[in-house]
């Protein structure tokens, strides 16, 4: 691809993106907070931000003030992913390390709820972001990293199609401890046979009666 005449790209997250399953959209904390909070914050589900630099949280009101404060310190764009159909609240994820100069952003800070965990929803969301950057705005990267222990987000990374590009070792402190950061990446080179998987899996044809997948994501890459 050549870059003679390449731009900065737009930046990602500012409208929302709808699926079958779930839309996602920018957060606006008068819409969200409460059925955020109870998906992703409230204590029965702290044990999400195990591996996360920031919770868990003592209140609702803990949780916007903190969470809020570091969004916007950091740059990130927030979405929030809610039912197509009922309009629920299951979880976000956020555009991260955002460089419209280059093409390239990071999704960080994913936080599925109970609801969203495993589910059909939650890999709509993921293609979804990931088609927002490629497709709308022509993104070249796009980043996935996580706590080297968090074995579950390593194995949603490369689930979704990310590819493992190595160990930051003690890339940062967290709660006291040593963070080693595993990265992975996808590229635009990548994303049309990962868009053909994501698209394959999701249709109706892959899912039962029961609504169990017939074939893993993987076996369409």
């Amino acid at each position: 691809m050549s870059l003679k005449n390449w731009t900065a790209r737009e930046r990602p997250g500012q409208w929302p993106l709808t699926g079958d399953r779930v839309v996602l959209e920018p957060l606006d904390w008068t819409d969200h907070l409460e059925g955020l909070y109870q998906a992703v914050a409230a204590p029965d589900v702290a044990d999400i931000w195990k591996y996360m630099p920031l919770g868990p949280f003592e209140s609702q009101e803990q949780f916007q003030e903190i969470f809020e404060r570091v969004a916007g310190d950091l740059g990130w764009e927030v979405m929030i992913i809610r039912r197509t159909r009922g309009g629920d609240v299951l979880g976000m994820a956020s555009y991260m390390r955002i460089r419209e100069a280059h093409g390239s952003a990071e999704i960080g800070c994913v936080a599925f709820g109970p609801d969203l965990k495993r589910s059909a929803e939650a890999t709509e969301a993921m293609s979804l972001m990931a088609g927002h950057v490629f497709d709308e705005l022509g993104y070249r990267r796009y980043e996935w990293k996580c706590h080297n222990d968090n074995a579950a987000s390593r194995r949603a990374a490369e689930r979704f199609g990310f590819a493992f590009e190595g160990v930051f070792r003690n890339d940062m402190v967290v709660k006291g401890k040593s963070r080693d950061t595993a990265w992975f990446a996808m590229t635009d080179e990548d994303w049309p046979v990962l868009r053909k998987a994501f698209k394959a899996w999701l249709s109706a044809k892959n899912f039962d009666a029961s609504g169990t997948q017939k074939k893993r994501l993987e076996a369409f890459r």
